[in-house]
This record gives structure tokens, C-alpha cells and sequence, in this order.
């Protein structure tokens, strides 16, 4: 028996059968999340619950193997990639809602239920759970934590670590540990804000306790155009040095306004350059003062049409088309490239300018829908990579990465570092603070054996894939 049927045995033996895969047929759709990056696991395993989960990480460590944990797959920085050899720990059956507590304002769930799913189930309590990625429908919850996901109303409530109250973890040992909880203010160090964001790298996460939020008395949403993105960027730029903070102020450019047009059926005006998607939450006397005051520094910016959505019908299509823009700009090329860099909200109208000239210095076409309201990019490249070489739409990213981190910003705000951008962190960081994050790591991981190859460069776990060769040989070329 080989030392892979032998581990697939004993996984059979945790797990049953129907949920251990093995055979290069039925691991190869493992292979890959929504990036670019390929490499197959040794096996993979969905448990069904933590005490599984944990056995299953056990079982690896006696093989000598490293683990990667996987949710549904929709990430898109490479961290579920099975670098090393890996066993991947999948959580997709792990999809219980296991309480809702309206009065503490606090959900209990595990790793696999979708983001959108735990809204749905406090509305009946009058409230909800923020975080909103455009991937809620079907991202869990597990991947969120791990990249500490955003999404559109970040800009108002934070990030996931906002939201996360507290987790059980199957450690890289196989025990089973929590680390915060329901109740306020734990003594000790925090260790819950290290491991959201840690994407997989200090263990799995099998139960999170989430922060639920009371659902806003008002909501008012609206549309400011403009004739191109630069006066659509200084307006953006003017309403946060205002001192408002919408729940939510998102950009779309002509391209992706022309994609999302044809989809839905939106009938957007394609003569504006670039559109501001604003939204408001709160009373109805500080959203009808704040909207007013958001109308009148839209049109000193130029704002040659504002629209009010009348009813909820028109707001939720307007969100549809921006969080299924992605899959709309399709129309246009079958492929894209996507990174979402952080850079300072007064270098927006600059950053956007040089973006634009790098993708036309290499010929793609580049659509922009992004965060604006806090300055997190998401340029996609468009491209056919049945004819366009995936170096040079890398190259071309590592470009547009470069003038964001010469503006100020940083690699990431929400889809995480993992093989896509690990061997850039050294353009962010000094060998010092790498040290430390990796001291950090060490102290869950002694051996290395967690999701290894990502967030942190060099190493050899991934250095097979091809295109972390050319992302490592980006990455040092360009930094001069």
C-alpha cells in the first residue's frame, strides 16, 4: 500500500469514504481557486465536523504532511493552492447556523455557511452581519476570516476583524483550542485579530462567534455621474474630508458601466466617464442631511446627473450589477486579472491616471470598479489567455501593484496575500517586521507544516508552479 492509499484510508476511517478523494481524476478540481496559480493536492478531505476536522490535521502530521485548509474556493490571492504536497482540509460541510442570539447581537456559526446566508437568517431579529465581499453569496465564512474580507460597506463598519468576536481553531497540533468568545473584554492577550487575516497559516478555523449590527432605520442610495474618473475620484476625495462616512461609495468606470448595462439591464448613462455608487445608512434626519450635502459636492465636482433609487427593487439591482460586475465584464474578454491595493484617498485621481497608462502601454483594456471611499483598488485587467501570455498580464499587474505602493499604499486590502503577492511583501516591509510575523507564526506553527508557501516570501513550497517563478522574478525586478 502506498503512503497515499494508506493516508486515504485513514482519512476513510475519520471521514467515510464518500468524502476522501485521492485519484488524480478527482482532486484536480482541488487544484486551483479563482486565481491563476495550479498545483494538485496529495488528497483532500471534507469533514463534517470540528472533532473531524481535528483528526484529520493529526492524521496529516503523522504522515508528514502539510495541510492547507480550503472553503469554497472563490479566493483570489492562491491561498488554498496545495503547495508541498499538501492534504487539503476542506470545510464546505460544515454549514451550520448554530445560533443567532438577538440580544447579545451575536451569531454563532461554522466555517462553511455563506456570508450572505447569516443576514438572512438575523433579519428576523432586525439584524445583520456586515462584512459584504462581492462573493457573499457563496464565499464562507472560514475564507472571509482568513483573508479578513471587506467588501463595499467597509467603508463605514470595517473589515471582518471588526465583526469576529471570537473562534475555535484546530491548531497545527490537531488540538482543538478557542480563543476569544461571546462575552467582552477576555483578559489576556487577543489572539482572535492575529488569526483573522492569518489566511490558513496558524491553523483551521472550525467555529466563529460574529458580531451582528441592528439594521438601519434609513437607507438611501444614489447615483452621481461624471463626464471621467478623475472628477469622479476628487468628489469621492471630498466627501470623506467632509466628514462623511457613507456605508458604502463605490466607483465604476465606462467600461465596467457598458458590462454591467448589457447583463442586467441597469440602463446606466454610458456617456459618464466614471459613476460614484453612494450609500447611506442611519436616521432619516443624518442621512437627508448627509444627502444633501453629498448632492452638492458631487455637482461642484461636476457631477453632470444624480439619481435617487426609489425603492428598494432599483437599490438591489444597483447592487447586483456592482457585485456581479466581475462576471459581467466577461462580455469583454473571457479573463481577468485582478488586484486590490490600498493607496491614500488623495492619490486616487493620480493612481488611476498611471494605471490606465500602464494597461495601455501593454495593450489591455483595464475596467475599474472599486472601494473608493477608502482607497481600495480593484483594476482588472481584461485579456483572452487563449492569445495573451499570462507573464505579460503579470508583468502588467506587477506594474499597476508598483505604482500603488510607490503612492503610499499597500498590497492588499481584502483578498489576501497568499501566492500571489507573497514575494512582494518585502516592497511593504523590512527583513525586521517579516521576522517578526514569521516569530508569530512559529509560535502556532512550529514546523512550518500550515498552509505553508504563503503571505511570507522565498521558501520552496510552491517554487514549482510557474507562475510563482514569475511573480518571484517580478517581484525583484521591478523593486529598484
Amino acid at each position: 500500500m502506498s503512503a497515499t492509499s494508506a493516508l486515504a484510508a485513514e482519512l476513510v476511517a475519520v471521514c467515510g469514504e464518500p468524502h476522501v478523494f485521492w485519484r488524480p481524476e478527482d482532486v484536480v478540481v482541488f487544484e486551483y481557486d479563482a486565481g491563476f496559480d495550479r498545483r494538485p493536492p496529495t488528497a483532500v478531505v471534507v469533514p463534517g465536523t470540528a472533532a473531524e476536522v481535528a483528526a484529520c490535521v493529526r492524521a496529516a502530521r503523522r504522515a508528514g504532511l502539510a495541510v492547507v485548509p480550503r472553503g469554497a474556493g472563490t479566493g483570489l490571492s492562491g491561498g488554498t493552492i496545495a503547495c508541498g504536497d499538501a492534504l487539503v482540509i476542506s470545510t464546505s460541510r460544515l454549514r451550520r447556523i448554530l445560533e443567532i442570539d438577538p440580544v447579545s447581537r451575536v451569531a454563532v456559526v461554522e466555517p462553511g455557511v455563506p456570508n450572505l446566508a447569516i443576514s438572512e437568517e438575523a433579519r428576523a431579529h432586525g439584524l445583520f452581519f456586515a462584512p459584504d465581499p462581492a462573493s457573499q453569496r457563496v464565499s464562507s465564512i472560514g475564507g472571509n476570516i482568513g483573508t479578513n474580507a471587506g467588501g463595499p460597506h467597509a467603508l463605514r463598519y470595517g473589515s471582518i476583524v471588526n465583526h469576529v468576536l471570537g473562534v475555535e481553531v484546530a491548531l497545527p497540533s490537531g488540538e482543538l483550542a478557542t480563543f476569544g468568545g461571546p462575552a467582552p473584554d477576555l483578559p489576556g492577550y487577543d489572539c482572535v485579530p492575529l488569526i483573522v487575516g492569518s489566511e490558513g497559516t496558524l491553523g483551521i478555523v472550525t467555529k466563529a462567534w460574529l458580531r451582528l449590527l441592528p439594521i438601519a432605520e434609513d437607507v438611501r442610495t444614489f447615483l452621481a455621474l461624471f463626464h471621467d474618473v478623475r472628477a469622479g475620484a476628487s468628489a469621492a476625495s471630498a466627501i470623506i474630508a467632509r466628514g462623511i462616512v457613507p456605508a458604502a461609495m463605490e466607483m465604476l468606470d465606462r467600461t465596467t458601466i457598458r458590462a454591467v448595462n448589457e447583463a442586467f439591464d441597469v440602463r446606466l448613462s454610458e456617456e459618464a466617464g466614471s459613476l460614484l455608487l453612494v450609500e447611506l445608512e442611519g436616521l432619516r434626519e443624518e442621512t437627508a442631511a448627509a444627502a444633501e450635502d453629498i448632492v452638492r459636492i458631487c455637482e461642484a465636482a461636476g457631477a453632470f446627473g444624480i439619481q435617487v433609487a426609489a425603492d428598494a427593487a432599483r437599490r438591489d439591482l444597483l447592487w447586483k450589477a456592482r457585485k456581479l460586475g466581475y462576471p459581467a465584464l466577461a462580455r469583454i474578454k473571457p479573463n481577468s486579472y485582478i488586484h486590490d491595493a490600498v493607496v491614500p484617498r488623495s492619490k486616487l485621481p493620480d493612481v488611476l491616471d498611471q494605471v490606465n497608462r500602464v494597461a495601455g502601454r501593454y495593450g489591455f483594456i483595464v475596467a475599474n470598479m472599486f472601494h473608493i471611499g477608502d482607497g481600495n483598488l480593484h483594476p482588472l485587467l481584461l485579456f483572452d489567455a487563449r492569445t495573451d501570455p499570462i507573464e505579460r498580464v503579470m508583468k502588467a499587474s506587477g506594474e499597476i501593484l508598483k505604482v500603488a505602493i510607490d503612492a503610499g499604499g499597500t498590497l492588499s486590502g481584502e483578498h489576501g496575500i497568499g501566492i500571489e503577492k507573497n514575494h512582494f511583501m518585502f516592497w511593504v516591509y523590512g527583513p525586521e517586521d517579516l521576522e517578526a510575523m514569521q516569530r508569530a507564526r512559529m509560535a502556532f506553527d512550529p514546523e512550518g507544516g500550515m498552509n505553508p508557501g504563503k503571505v511570507f516570501p522565498g521558501g520552496d513550497a510552491c517554487a514549482s508552479i510557474p507562475t510563482e517563478r514569475i511573480k518571484k522574478a517580478l517581484a525583484e525586478g521591478l523593486w529598484i
